[in-house]
């Protein structure tokens, strides 16, 4: 069997046996996974893997390290938690010792990832640290700095494990290099551990005479955790001097540090510093300094902090609550309404159960009951839950009851237009349905890049939107930074029409009546979730399908006169909006796209190091402009 024919020799071999007369070929299952694996067919690759399983035969050692290098070769949110279950399965199951180099390998795709991501995988680490020893193979120095790592970004830090490690790297000759010791100084900032922190500080100056700014934030933190904040500032004004710059890092800490700790005057004049050096991201420190105004009782300071947010930072939902809160409870409702009413307008800011609570106990408070019944309706309708305080709800009780209809209907849940067509333009751009054959429910899941700025902004969007159709779980969060990357609809029958429509069988597809669904808001969020705007302000869509769906994106946009170009990658097809073309695009969807994200998606603009670019050329290579079987004589796809 040629490694080039595997594809159909996977399907004979699945063919083979729904037939009655299969026997289970071990030595021939073993071949084709194996061929698969190499071929990076990881899905594929598996299927077989546990065949051999269900058969209670154990995979040969060959096809646990292919599977498991194929799953570290591929993309997906899952591919590093199934190689490491294979991994696992290796060594327990099969009783085999990997190869050195696959320890290695394995090892190093879990640091691949960002901290919040890795220090899940500290386990792990530590039980390939503990293959490696056992099996006599040579630990490499990232070994030991990979494991430091991890445990230096643990919610509670194990300082024993992290000196025996440290023990471990002197006894085998191995020196600490500066990432190893700024990763104790994490862990010593989250352990208040001071002496050893000033121990692996004069090490680090020993290594390197002017250490990473992080490493100062560190020794910031530390004397913030046994309460001598001032010394956290001499630490800074010593980076500053020291290094001849400030990072954005350090202004966060020591102003998150003065914070909490109630010095207003430092904290105000940092600030000012902070904005007057013209660096971005000011809204950590904003929502700082205006929770130790509300601690202090300074209301006014407050206000006017609020202010000077609001004329150089983006919408942010937790400062205008924080302002919201000021307002019901020095009683200006007035202005607390026209703070919420703004909120709610503003797609980039929105309103969630904090917002409504507060401003519901503003209603109640001034006997506004007919305006609070109406925010009591909108929480039922979102799932939020209503806490205000016991005599305020016994009183939005009285009220509830005397209403005409006593009885309360719970309210059906049913999408909106809008969130149709919302939905539309997401299982565009790749968002998955997860279903459930028996009921014939399916459920959405959405999934957002973690290093794309676009869908860090983007998410908080689409978790208020679709709120009231989340889990319990996800529906918790209140928050843009406690919102996660991925989070998933209830299982629901509203939702099997787009089951049938983009994901029948389990795999994505474009409808055939797609044409008559792409509306400007559907466009506008298919961009804004599978969407790029290149270094040269050109727009891409990204989309899985046939070249027969793709045909009909095609002529769809061009009867709207949205002329484009389509290349295939893989199995991903991109939607080239160029030059004219990408403009008229962008003039299209401009009224759907969310106001912080238009600076980012605006096409003809200039990359500032913070856009998605994806490198396609349309004009080299083979064009699906051919193989998607579009070659109408006035087609637009070529310019």
């Amino acid at each position: 069997m040629c490694v080039c024919e595997n594809e159909a020799a996977f399907r004979v071999y699945k063919w083979m046996m729904q037939q009655h007369w299969f026997r289970f070929d071990f030595a021939l299952a073993t071949k084709l996974a194996d061929y698969l694996g190499k071929e990076r067919k990881h899905l594929k690759c598996r299927e077989i893997f546990d065949d051999i399983i269900n058969q209670g035969r154990v995979p040969c050692e060959s096809t646990f390290h292919i599977l498991i290098i194929a799953y570290l070769s591929s993309s997906g949110p899952s591919v590093l938690d199934e190689a490491c279950n294979i991994y696992n399965r290796m060594v327990h199951l099969g009783g085999y010792k990997p190869r050195l180099n696959l320890h290695n390998s394995l090892f190093k795709a879990l640091l691949g990832k960002t901290s919040n991501e890795s220090k899940q995988f500290l386990k792990q680490a530590e039980f390939i640290y503990q293959n490696l020893t056992s099996s006599g193979l040579e630990i490499h120095r990232d070994i030991f700095g990979g494991l430091i790592w991890l445990h230096s970004y643990q919610d509670v830090v194990d300082m024993e494990r992290i000196a025996a490690l440290r023990a471990e790297m002197r006894s085998r000759g191995i020196k600490e290099s500066k990432e190893v010791l700024v990763s104790v100084l994490r862990a010593c900032s989250k352990d208040g551990n001071v002496e050893e922190a000033e121990r692996t500080w004069s090490k680090l100056l020993s290594i390197d005479g002017s250490p990473p700014s992080q490493a100062f934030v560190y020794r910031m933190e530390v004397y913030a955790k046994i309460g001598e904040p001032t010394k956290s500032l001499k630490v800074f004004r010593r980076m500053q001097e020291q290094l001849g710059s400030t990072s954005v890092a350090a202004y966060h800490k020591i102003i998150k540090v003065l914070s909490k700790y109630q010095k207003l005057d430092l904290a105000d004049s940092i600030m000012s510093e902070f904005i007057n050096s013209g660096m971005k991201q000011l809204v950590p420190s904003f929502i700082d300094l205006m929770k130790m105004y509300s601690v202090a009782g300074l209301h006014e300071k407050l206000e006017s902090t609020f202010l000077r947010y609001h004329e150089v930072c983006h919408p942010n939902l937790t400062v205008f609550n924080i302002y919201l809160d000021l307002l019901v409870n020095t009683g200006n409702l007035s202005l607390a309404e026209e703070i919420f009413h703004e909120m709610r307008g503003n797609v980039a800011i929105g309103v969630d159960s904090r917002a409504c609570n507060s401003i519901l106990r503003g209603y109640m408070t001034s006997a506004e009951y007919v305006k609070a019944v109406k925010i009591y309706n909108l929480m039922r309708q979102k799932k939020y839950d209503v806490e205000i305080e016991s005599s305020l709800m016994e009183r939005l009780d009285y009220v509830l009851s005397l209403r005409e209809k006593v009885v309360e209907k719970p309210i059906r849940l049913k999408l909106t237009a809008e969130q149709r067509e919302i939905l539309t333009g997401l299982l565009l751009g790749g968002v998955q349905i997860r279903s459930n054959g028996e009921r014939r429910l399916h459920a959405i899941h959405y999934e957002f890049d973690e290093e794309s700025r676009i869908h860090s902004i983007f998410k908080r969007h689409i978790h208020d939107e679709f709120h009231e159709w989340l889990g319990s779980r996800d529906m918790m969060v209140d928050s843009t930074a406690g919102i996660p990357s991925s989070f998933t609809t209830i299982s629901h029958s509203d939702f099997t029409f787009y089951a049938d429509q983009f994901w029948p069988n389990g795999r994505p597809c474009i409808p055939k009546l797609i044409h008559r669904w792409l509306s400007p808001r559907v466009l506008a969020y298919w961009y804004m979730y599978g969407g790029y705007r290149t270094s040269s302000g050109d727009i891409l869509l990204r989309v899985k399908g046939s070249s027969e769906g793709v045909v009909s994106i095609l002529k769809a946009l061009k009867a709207k006169s949205l002329h484009c170009r389509v290349k295939k990658r893989g199995r991903v097809f991109w939607i080239g909006f160029l030059g004219d073309n990408a403009t008229f695009f962008w003039k299209v969807v401009e009224p759907f796209i969310l106001d912080e994200l238009k600076g980012l998606l605006k096409a003809g603009g200039d990359s500032n190091g913070s856009l998605e670019t994806q490198c396609i050329n349309f004009d080299s290579g083979e064009s699906d402009e051919k193989n998607s079987g579009y070659s109408e004589p006035d087609t637009s796809l070529s310019d």
